[in-house]
């Protein structure tokens, strides 16, 4: 006797003898769509990390650092420099390979900021918008959405670290450090798409899973930091610290890709388990079903933004505030912990001794939370996109409510939010910093404004939602585009091989560095600047309809 077999949303499975085959059709199909809607924006930044970037670099070293002893002085004084070894991690040695590729230690980051949001992209917003639900109404397997987003993210991994290798070869760097640093790319790629994988099946709200994903890249990047900083020792707990352990151009450790691909493979595995224990559209994380009455703060459009705010800011806060005090404690003694070579010592005196040192590496560290905090500003400042397409825009406008003041209830929370969670972690860092100097009142107030003169900046990012949402409201995704490009060029710094012009299109390259640096007048015109788009995007949202 035989089952006729069930017919369900993935198809006609037998349930009687499960094929589990049947659960990756139409992969294929799938990878196709997602290759089609990313035919942009896909190719440009592979060809920006994996071309762009490397031609830039090794194309500027005969500039920069023509001869082997210039070469020399500045790996010196980059190993006397904790707030650079922080950013991009240690230079290795003096070696043209190991300059070239000191500031590319930076994209072990941006990659994975690139993978993360296709993920989330291909697998959560489709699930969310319930173009999903179409795909998998037709004979598609349960796992193939999943599978589609992690082999465009992994493939474009793949493809970005094979031609960063090759550009570097082409510039006659030795090969064996060349193949190390591509395939250190491509495996920091693996590992945060499996984190994405797994983030993606956390919530319902792919605003949230990006907030996962990203709040987990900045721990990593936070661990691996303070322990280039220090020791060396700690960097070994996070993903970036192992491709910077794999040492290009510096008696390569070909082994470390093995922890790369333990924790590539188990994150992916841990991804399609999480995906098997939840319902369609649903997420690991329930929601919690509301009160049968409404408070009477939500008769209002704050109190309504503040309902919908409140979890993210407190999420953030705590950690941009846990990652202070990370900072704050590795700051005092970096002095000692550089050595006591003669070169070093004149280092240190030449940058006004060992407190200007500790200053500036707090500098150095707020302005990286302040990157972080643009994301905050981005991800809360898109929630009138995410209202408005899931219709829940119209009812609150509709009434007594008018458009600008829903944009600005909203606005006000990725303004105030970023605001809150730096002057938190500037009060952490000071703290840490101050007790270990014995100045608390002093390094508080100092590591405090350090982290307001970030503000412009951040709000700048949240400005820049506005007007694509009240301009071209169909692209205002694309803001997360311009935090990479952000983040890019803040990584990229001084090399004279990028235009000026280009480098300053970068906010944060334009404010000071407090402590330790001098006030200027950049903070006012930003400050000018973000009134401006932001103003822009209001008038274009009060003009056009909605959608």
């Amino acid at each position: 006797m035989t089952t006729a077999p069930l017919i369900g949303p993935h198809g006609a499975v037998d349930r009687t003898f499960p094929n589990r085959g049947a659960e990756w059709a139409g992969t294929a199909q799938v990878l196709r769509l997602c290759l089609r809607r990313d035919r942009v924006v896909l190719p440009l930044w592979t060809a920006v990390l994996g071309v762009l970037m490397p031609i830039t670099y090794a194309g500027s070293l005969a500039t920069v650092y023509p001869s082997a002893l210039e070469r020399e002085k500045f790996a010196a004084a980059t190993a006397a420099s904790p707030a650079q070894i922080a950013m991009y991690g240690p230079i290795l040695n003096s070696s043209s390979g190991a300059v070239t590729i000191w500031k590319a230690g930076a994209l072990y980051t941006v990659i994975a900021v690139a993978v993360i949001l296709t993920v989330i992209r291909h697998t959560r917003v489709e699930e969310e918008s319930g173009r999903a639900e179409l795909i998998d109404s037709t004979s598609t397997g349960r796992y193939a959405g999943l599978t589609a987003a992690m082999l465009v993210a992994g493939g474009a991994s793949v493809l970005t670290g094979s031609a960063f290798a090759t550009v570097l070869c082409l510039y006659g760097l030795p090969a064996s450090g060349s193949i190390a640093f591509g395939a250190a790319l491509t495996a920091s790629g693996l590992v945060f798409t499996g984190v994405a994988g797994v983030a993606a099946q956390m919530t319902t709200s792919a605003r949230t899973a990006r907030g996962i994903a990203l709040g987990a890249l900045g721990a990593f990047f936070a661990i691996r930091a303070v322990g280039d900083a220090g020791s060396g020792t700690v960097s070994w707990l996070s993903p970036q610290g192992w491709s910077l352990q794999i040492r290009p151009f510096a008696d390569e450790r070909w082994w470390v890709l093995v922890l790369h691909a333990a924790a590539a493979g188990a994150t992916m595995a841990a991804a399609y388990a999480l995906l098997n224990r939840r319902d369609f559209g649903s997420g690991l994380v329930a929601q919690r079903p509301g009160d049968r009455a409404a408070k009477p703060l939500l008769a209002g459009p704050i109190g309504l933004a503040w309902r919908m705010h409140r979890g993210p800011l407190m999420a953030w806060t705590v950690g941009l505030t846990l990652y202070g005090l990370l900072f704050g404690s590795a700051a005092h003694g970096l002095s000692g912990q550089l050595g006591d070579s003669r070169t070093v010592e004149d280092f240190i005196a030449r940058i006004g001794g060992a407190a200007s040192l500790e200053d500036t590496f707090v500098a150095f560290a707020l302005a990286m939370l302040g990157i972080a905090a643009s994301a905050y500003a981005i991800s809360a400042a898109l929630r009138l996109y995410y209202e408005e397409n899931a219709h829940r825009c119209e009812p609150v406008v509709a009434g007594m409510v008018s458009r600008s003041r829903w944009v600005l209830s909203h606005l006000l929370f990725a303004a105030l939010g970023p605001a809150t969670a730096m002057i938190a972690a500037g009060i952490a860092a000071g703290l840490t910093y101050g007790v270990s100097v014995g100045d608390v009142g002093g390094k508080v107030a100092a590591a405090v404004g350090g982290a307001l003169v970030q503000l412009p900046a951040i709000w700048l990012s949240a400005a820049v939602v506005v007007a694509l949402f009240g301009l071209v409201p169909r692209f205002t995704p694309v803001a997360w585009g311009i935090f990479v490009a952000f983040v890019l060029l803040f990584t990229v710094g001084s090399l004279t091989a990028v235009p000026t012009w280009v480098l300053d299109l970068e906010p944060f390259g334009h404010l000071p560095r407090i402590p330790g640096g001098q006030m200027n007048s950049s903070i006012v015109w930003e400050s000018l600047l973000v009134i401006a788009i932001a103003g822009v995007g209001l008038a274009g949202f009060g003009r056009r309809d909605l959608r």
